[in-house]
């Protein structure tokens, strides 16, 4: 298994719109960061390639490009917000490349939301025209009850994201064996855990958690709070997502703990020798 990190930047993107701050005018590639979604890629029992993909962002296209992805074999979202959802239209080239739907898993709340923003897709029969748009097959989740995809087990994480329920995901082989990368939780937007929630963070091979900025912030972990979910979960690696302009790459992992740091687009967990991209 893989774990490809698509995008790491927070809702306006790095750099920013309009923004001259030495982050966003930084010449190092791991100060640009795409809206935050990621992949799990893995050959399944039967030897067939498969891809996962964690929320689609607005960036999906140009993420797709740069990963040199050709299929998509589900998406599964964490919740409703529009950096997370609005490249839902892209996938349609994937259904165009592989002749067959997508199945979309999504709690009852994003779900509904995905419904309304893209009826387009999901009541394509009263489109005017029969124009090209994405074939998908809505499959509504519940918080701490996990699927298979393919062989995968994901397990959903309930979390808190300001005062909206939302979910991360734990992955990992549904054999139960992990290769040091996974078990894996995916915490993005994030700013608290509920009680129940911290058992599912148990065993972790790897850590994605949320972490803006060094201010503090009202719906996500800023750093300080992030390292110290991090130091209390303890997984053999952690890296730090949707981060802002506030936090040049470098210079703020010199000052992070052993064991964690900013991931950057691009940053590939799993292949021959631990990670790729770094």
């Amino acid at each position: 298994m893989r774990f490809r990190f698509l995008g790491t930047g927070t809702s306006s993107g790095v750099p920013a719109i309009g923004c001259g701050c030495e982050v966003c005018t930084s010449a190092d590639p791991c100060d640009r960061r795409l809206r935050t979604s990621a992949t799990v890629e893995f050959t399944d029992r039967d030897g067939r390639e498969r891809v996962i993909l964690i929320d689609a962002g607005p960036d999906l296209r140009a993420q797709s490009l740069a990963a040199g992805l050709s299929r998509l074999d589900a998406i599964v979202f964490t919740h409703n917000h529009v950096d997370h959802t609005w490249g839902l239209d892209e996938v349609r080239r994937f259904n165009a490349v592989m002749h067959s739907p997508i199945d979309v898993f999504a709690d009852e709340r994003t779900m509904a939301f995905l419904r309304g923003v893209y009826a387009h897709i999901f009541d394509k029969h009263k489109n005017v025209n029969d124009s090209f748009v994405a074939t998908l097959i809505a499959r509504v989740i519940d918080p701490a009850h996990a699927f298979e995809l393919y062989g995968i087990r994901f397990t959903p994480i309930p979390l808190l994201h300001g005062g909206l329920p939302i979910l991360g995901f734990r992955i990992e082989s549904a054999r139960g064996d992990g290769d040091g990368v996974f078990p894996l939780a995916y915490c993005t937007d994030v700013s608290g855990i509920p009680p129940e929630s911290w058992p599912l963070l148990e065993g972790l091979g790897t850590l994605v958690l949320d972490a803006l900025r060094i201010r503090h912030h009202p719906t996500h972990f800023n750093l300080e709070q992030a390292v110290g979910v991090a130091e209390r979960v303890g997984a053999g690696q952690t890296w730090f997502i949707h981060i802002a302009h506030e936090m040049g790459h470098a210079s703020t992992n010199a000052g992070l703990p052993a064991g964690m740091a900013l991931a950057h687009d691009g940053l590939v967990l799993g292949t021959v020798g631990g990670a790729s991209g770094a």
